[in-house]
């Protein structure tokens, strides 16, 4: 592969798959802003959180889904495997950005604890490249993302400018369309919210039984300074996110009960 010498080389992914309408608007812009490879899956992979392949082969080939100058592969695995797969085999260089979407549907609160194409973002941070994931509140298919583009390429820029601190990625979620024109940007803390989920129990034409997951949101916080906030009003919300999990406010508790 050629070596990018002039221009930032930026990496983008997804987990809706290669095809999807998000990830194709993304590769737009980020062709304005550099030079573009898209390591992306061959199949939705959504809900994967930070799963990755250990127990099967992977598989990675190069695919031409349009006429853009960007080079593309499709990946038969996860969305971290395609973060991963880039960085240490099919890349001569370390990307300058890694860009993870636009997710079809939310990934605001909680939900960037199951989302795929969050933890790409995530990945790309412990690789230590700055990285952004983004989602659109809307599910459908056929999704316009025409109010979010400018968006994504002042952030992305910033981003690129060293705008990204060391271990953090964005999360930067996009209201419903019918927002449209976005009242403006909003960085904001992740809400407390939780799902609250049932299990759907089946029965297949042989009798054994299925379930399917079902289940509600629901946002048990009333701040004003949340992303959960910033959607319902209009607002694109950036939330800074730490692969660090430690609760750093937990730690004095413990000290006391376990080493006195």
């Amino acid at each position: 592969m050629a070596n990018w010498q002039d221009r930032p080389l930026i990496l983008v992914c997804n987990d809706d798959g290669i095809t999807a309408p998000g990830i194709r608007a993304l590769i737009q812009t980020m062709n304005r802003l550099g030079d573009v490879v898209v390591v992306a899956p061959d199949s939705p992979q959504s809900g994967m959180g930070h799963a990755i392949t250990l127990s099967s082969t992977l598989r990675c080939e190069p695919v031409h889904p349009d006429a853009g100058p960007q080079k593309e592969y499709a990946c038969s695995g996860t969305p971290v495997d395609c973060v991963k797969l880039a960085v240490h085999a099919l890349l001569d260089r370390k990307p300058d950005l890694v860009v993870s979407g636009i997710n079809h549907g939310s990934n605001a609160s909680v939900n960037v604890i199951y989302s795929g194409t969050m933890s790409a973002a995530v990945e790309g941070a412990m690789q230590g490249i700055p990285s952004i994931g983004f989602s659109l509140l809307d599910y459908r298919w056929d999704a316009s993302f025409e109010a979010c583009m400018p968006f994504v390429e002042q952030i992305a820029r910033e981003a690129l400018n060293g705008g990204v601190p060391a271990g953090t990625c964005l999360n930067v979620n996009f209201p419903k369309p019918d927002w449209a024109p976005y009242a403006g940007i909003k960085v904001c803390r992740q809400a407390q919210a939780k799902w609250v989920e049932e299990f759907d129990k089946r029965e297949d034409p042989r009798g054994k039984t299925y379930y399917w997951l079902t289940g509600t949101f629901v946002n048990e916080d009333h701040g004003q300074d949340t992303d959960e906030w910033a959607l319902a009003n209009g607002y694109v919300s950036v939330v800074p996110v730490s692969y660090d999990l430690t609760s750093y406010a937990s730690l004095g508790a413990w000290h006391n009960r376990l080493e006195p």
